[in-house]
């Protein structure tokens, strides 16, 4: 899968003035690794989602990362992941074969293939310390969700110890159906972690999008700490919009965060959430906001 064609909407935020304004913006940001890095309290790992910040090289995105306290880049492709260390940072979640949005692990024609994917990068992620791969349920197109699960539990058991045996954990994405990815299969958490539960890996986990919950189910805090053990990952987004994490969106980040921190999880959060005024600006209040 293409890094642009994660989200539709980064194209029109990202192009045209939008991107120029937010280019000239830049130098009011320091990219220089010179200071001494931001101190984080360390109660949660956070990364940044690559996709949001096209327009600013890997290489100044990772050194702005790093002195502001940030762990990890996410959403990388195999011949980026070797970037992140320069600066002292991961790949917290790569992109190794592991199937598109629409359509991924709930068709079985798409197993071998997948399958494929993963035998190739999986370990090429462990040898470059990439913890994370990520994977999809695909769409539904009339098929039940009982059914897809069914599929969707024989295609990890497929791939289960590929990951096992390299100790890379594959991350299924929970995504809502509701606004952005209309008919996509693992639209809920109860879904998400019968699938995992049956799968019984301790490297086939959920990719836990608070964005698209927060959309889909809400009660996020509570949902978070009961399925903690089914969940390697979250990624962070305001609500509504996809935009920063901020006064304009219904999501209390500090709150959540807490309640993450409170099961002692120790994977990573990226933020992936599409920024509208001074990008480095934005990451850096997240940082702030969510380093509780």
């Amino acid at each position: 899968m293409s890094k642009l064609s994660r989200r539709h909407v980064l194209k029109g935020v990202l192009s045209g003035a939008g991107a120029t304004a937010a280019l000239v913006s830049l130098p009011s940001v320091s990219l220089s690794v010179e200071n001494s890095p931001i101190k984080r309290k360390g109660n949660i790992r956070q990364s940044v989602s690559r996709w949001c910040y096209q327009k600013i090289p890997l290489d100044k995105l990772c050194a702005y990362s790093a002195e502001i306290g940030l762990k990890a880049v996410d959403l990388l492709n195999p011949d980026e992941w070797e970037i992140p260390p320069r600066y002292g940072l991961v790949c917290s979640m790569g992109y190794a074969g592991g199937g598109e949005i629409a359509s991924a692990m709930n068709r079985p024609e798409n197993h071998a293939k997948i399958e494929e994917g993963f035998r190739k990068y999986i370990p090429l992620a462990a040898k470059a310390g990439v913890p994370n791969v990520i994977t999809f349920s695909g769409n539904r197109n009339g098929m039940s969700d009982d059914e897809g699960a069914k599929n969707t539990i024989a295609g990890l058991n497929r791939v289960k110890k590929i990951a096992e045996d390299h100790g890379v954990t594959i991350c299924m994405e929970l995504l809502n159906s509701k606004v952005d990815h209309h008919d996509y299969m693992c639209d809920h958490t109860a879904w998400g972690v019968q699938v995992v539960q049956a799968v019984n890996s301790p490297r086939v986990k959920l990719l836990f999008d608070i964005y698209h919950m927060q959309i889909m189910e809400g009660d996020l805090v509570r949902t978070i700490q009961k399925n903690i053990d089914c969940i390697s990952h979250f990624h962070t987004g305001g609500v509504p919009g996809r935009h920063e994490l901020d006064g304009t969106q219904e999501v209390q980040w500090d709150g959540v965060m807490r309640g993450i921190a409170a099961t002692n999880f120790r994977g990573y959060v990226a933020h992936e959430f599409v920024p509208t005024r001074d990008p480095l600006i934005s990451l850096r209040q997240a940082a702030d906001l969510c380093d509780v």
